[in-house]
């Protein structure tokens, strides 16, 4: 029977419970012993089922078995084993209703207190590529409808999904009983983690089919961190982890700085998917959203010189990511300005003394980098919904590219085509990218027409070339990458003004014939892709 102390009814209330039977059955077992060995010292009677119980026996606790409590075995390899009145009524009865503890004096229904479940840990069994059956058998049914029963009846019944809430329910208790605010903030998170659990069944199921936008999206993270504000101070903001164990900001680990905001993440996370696209050292600076200065080299140290020489106006506050691990060398660089993060797999010990000296500098290591995957969605909110699509994982393949002009680019132009078409697909849309020697040198970015993302882009390049004091543009000799085509040759005369030599672009507009004979006329060699990279 349930211990109710204080006046208070319902979890709006004042009133505390103080648990009398509890039943725990878990497959994390972490903090189990100890969880299980303070509710003995509470007087709270232990009900178990089977790896549970073993493992409190095994630590010296008495537990009775739920086939003992219920007078059925469990069968069917475990599948059947905690669905039954006994167990149901006990967490389901309204202890403050007649006809209930009539019903459950007549059935010989003990009253459940306090369920401690987590489920079959069957995310982490899709991902360790178990096959089709194993899969399906780690999914659970008793548990999930233990902790629903459980969270319903929050007025008289705790649930504890998570370990990491045991110590503070076991205060409570030693306090005189587990408050109404806490079974509230308990069943709420019960809930939240059967949903993340049936979405990632869901999710699973579908993949099975290949269908990758089925009729019902199921979507659940879990929260990682409170921020302090979204992109600006009056908008509340958090950051979840979406469980796909996907290399990236949101899994990230932070080994310096101050606190991460919403824009760090956002930026952070654009950063190194540009990255990822490289399978050489690159070094990627990132501006709201937007790639400033991008290069590859040798090593991540160089490439951090190019990109950052790219632009080094825009650099400044900039994000960083590189697709290597920081060393001492690319530290030292890091040290030099001033950036808001740096995102980078790993970190070499020697490139931590270096970095710590600069305290407010946030650094994030993944692990590993997030592979193009063209199965993971993509999703933007709309008032009243949301849109899905699959990621723009499409890579350049200079073997399906025509030559739409007489003049054909040389190979050095071909690896800058390559380089700027990969980073024109990171850029706002309308964009133009203009690249030399395996660095930009100018990017216009997010304009309403694409003769003003060229115009843009040839002005970085120019500026970047009075910064540095060279003679002339930096777009002299460059090649330029287009996400979509070229409407009207006017774009395509800016670029060749500026001293271009090479664009790869979409192709396909109404007017193509007049951009390949502007080409043709300013010897410009031009290459059609037939696919377009929009980022709005």
């Amino acid at each position: 029977m349930t211990a109710v102390v204080g006046t208070g009814r319902g979890a709006g209330g004042t009133g505390r419970t103080m648990p009398r039977r509890a039943l725990l059955s878990v497959s994390d077992k972490d903090g189990l012993v100890d969880l299980a060995r303070g509710l003995a010292e509470a007087g709270v009677d232990l009900v178990s089922t089977g790896g549970t119980a073993r493992a409190l026996r095994d630590a010296g606790l008495a537990v009775r078995e739920v086939a003992e409590l219920t007078g059925f075995p469990e069968v069917m390899d475990g599948r059947v084993k905690t669905l039954h009145p006994k167990v149901h009524g006990g967490l389901l009865a309204r202890r403050d209703d007649p006809g209930h503890m009539a019903a459950a004096e007549a059935h010989g229904i003990g009253m459940i207190d306090l369920l401690v479940v987590n489920l079959y840990p069957f995310a982490a069994t899709v991902a360790s590529g178990a096959g089709f059956a194993d899969c399906v058998e780690n999914i659970d049914v008793g548990g999930p409808a233990m902790i629903r029963a459980a969270a319903k009846n929050l007025d008289h019944v705790a649930v504890l999904t998570d370990p990491a809430d045991y110590a503070a329910v076991l205060d409570e208790i030693g306090e005189g009983g587990i408050a109404a605010g806490t079974r509230l903030r308990l069943a709420q998170a019960a809930f939240a983690h059967t949903a993340r659990y049936d979405a990632a069944i869901a999710g699973w199921l579908a993949g099975q089919r290949g269908d990758l936008l089925p009729a019902t999206l199921t979507l659940a993270g879990r929260r990682v961190a409170a921020l302090r504000y979204g992109e600006n101070p009056h908008q509340q903001a958090a950051l979840y982890d979406d469980g796909s164990g996907r290399p990236g900001a949101a899994t990230a680990r932070q080994a310096q700085g101050k606190a991460l905001s919403y824009n760090n993440l956002m930026d952070a996370d654009a950063a190194l998917a540009l990255a990822a696209e490289f399978d050489v050292p690159v070094a990627v600076v990132v501006k709201h959203a937007n790639p400033c200065g991008v290069a590859v080299a040798d090593d991540a140290a160089m490439a951090f010189a190019k990109a950052r020489a790219a632009d080094p106006v825009s650099a400044y506050g900039g994000i960083v990511a590189v697709n290597r691990p920081i060393d001492a060398a690319l530290a030292r660089q890091l040290a030099e300005g001033f950036l808001e993060v740096v995102i980078a797999p790993a970190m070499e010990p020697a490139a931590a003394d270096l970095l710590a000296a600069r305290s407010a500098l946030r650094v994030l290591l993944t692990g590993a980098m997030p592979a193009p995957d063209p199965d993971r969605l993509v999703l933007r909110p709309l008032s009243g919904g949301f849109l899905a699509q699959t990621d723009d994982a499409e890579r350049p393949d200079p073997a399906r590219w025509s030559v739409a002009t007489r003049q054909a680019p040389d190979a050095g132009q071909t690896r800058d085509l390559v380089f700027a078409q990969i980073v024109v697909k990171h850029v706002r849309s309308n964009a133009i990218v203009l690249a030399r020697d395996g660095a930009t040198v100018g990017i216009g970015a997010g304009q309403m027409s694409r003769v003003d993302a060229a115009r843009i882009a040839i002005d970085k390049a120019a500026s970047g070339a009075r910064e540095a004091q060279e003679l002339l543009s930096r777009a002299a000799g460059a090649v330029a990458a287009s996400d979509a085509f070229f409407p009207f040759a006017d774009g395509l005369e800016l670029c060749a003004a500026a001293g271009v030599k090479a664009v790869i672009q979409p192709g396909g507009s109404k007017r193509d014939d007049e951009v390949i004979a502007a080409a043709d006329r300013h010897g410009i060699a031009l290459v059609t892709t037939g696919v377009r990279h929009f980022r709005h």
